[in-house]
């Protein structure tokens, strides 16, 4: 079995592969282009790919001999997956390894951009401070405000959990209601509608679908309360950036806590970047040192359970192990 692995991943993982097939790795801290990822699947059973490599059908389809394609990451948008299950390839991913990470981030990004920890790094870099004040900075707490969560799966529900800690108020909007989530941690469940209006740091956790892309525009906005914050760790294009960044700089809204782009895997928007309201980082929800750990030992596990003719325990498509495996070319 040969294997093509587009990003060197943590050794956890990486041993797993390379101590059981013959592995081409990229050597190099860079996006592949599309003609080399077309080159690098030829020939190979499985693909071990990162949320930024776009799997499209011409890759797919260059990789004949493909059995599994393991994606390094929760979501799966990168990732053409109805071509590779017509094709019975499997997709998988790595969820739950995660969740502690991002939610923690989505927290920190509301205290960095509501108690104003960016801007102050920087006063004190640039040698501005001078002494305490009793103006200078003045933010906004946690306690006794209300979050509101879109989405509220793994991830959503650490974040509530640990906004309960802090002493908010939680509601939440999902496509179901989780009655688990309302007995434990008190939320209530609301329409979308009235989360955005009644919230004071909206937080963001839906995967991106044809239904939730642009899910957050300048409507959506508009019904946000003036002092509201708004936090995205989901995927950039949930959120309409032009729109956000509009609704910054006008005061729309008081800020936001941003950790995904709309032009990712190109860089962030430009725009963002003059703007004091918001806190941007490079998408860094799960970049902490166990979850992705635990990633790569996931994604490797993925991998070798297909390679193995095992159902792995986390995949996209399992329809296509469950009918064997068929090829629409067989």
């Amino acid at each position: 079995m040969d294997v093509f692995i587009t990003r060197r991943i943590p050794e956890s993982g990486l041993n797993k592969i390379t101590q059981k097939y013959v592995t081409e790795v990229n050597p190099e801290p860079r996006r592949l282009s599309k003609e080399e990822m077309i080159e690098g699947v030829k020939g190979k059973d499985a693909l071990l790919c990162i949320l930024t490599d776009m799997i499209d059908q011409d890759i797919i389809e260059a990789g004949e001999d493909l059995k599994v394609i393991s994606n390094y990451a929760v979501g799966y948008d990168n990732i053409d997956v109805e071509a590779a299950t017509k094709r019975g390839i499997a997709v998988t991913n790595t969820p739950g390894v995660l969740t502690n990470a991002t939610a923690e981030l989505a927290l920190a990004l509301m205290l960095a951009v509501a108690r104003n920890i960016a801007i102050g790094d920087k006063f004190v870099r640039e040698d501005r401070f001078e002494g305490w004040d009793p103006t200078l900075l003045v933010g906004r707490e946690l306690t006794n405000n209300t979050i509101g969560i879109v989405g509220m799966g793994q991830i959503g529900t650490a974040v509530a959990s640990r906004a309960k800690a802090f002493g908010m108020d939680i509601i939440y909007y999902n496509r179901n209601r989780v009655e688990k989530v309302e007995k434990e941690l008190d939320a209530e469940y609301v329409g979308l509608e009235k989360l955005l209006k009644q919230s004071d740091f909206v937080s963001l956790h839906v995967p991106l679908t044809e239904e939730t892309k642009h899910m957050v525009s300048w409507h959506e906005l508009e019904m946000m309360k003036k002092t509201a914050y708004l936090i995205n760790t989901a995927r950039g294009d949930v959120v309409e950036e032009e729109a956000l960044i509009e609704a910054l700089r006008s005061g729309k809204i008081a800020g936001a806590g941003i950790d995904v782009f709309a032009d990712e895997p190109y860089g962030a928007n430009p725009d963002y970047y003059d703007l004091e309201n918001v806190v941007l980082v490079p998408h860094l929800g799960s970049a902490s040192h166990k979850a992705r750990n635990g990633m790569a030992e996931m994604a490797a596990e993925n991998l070798i359970a297909v390679l193995e003719g095992d159902m792995p325990k986390n995949i996209v498509n399992p329809e296509v192990l469950e009918n064997g495996g068929n090829r629409d070319d067989k």
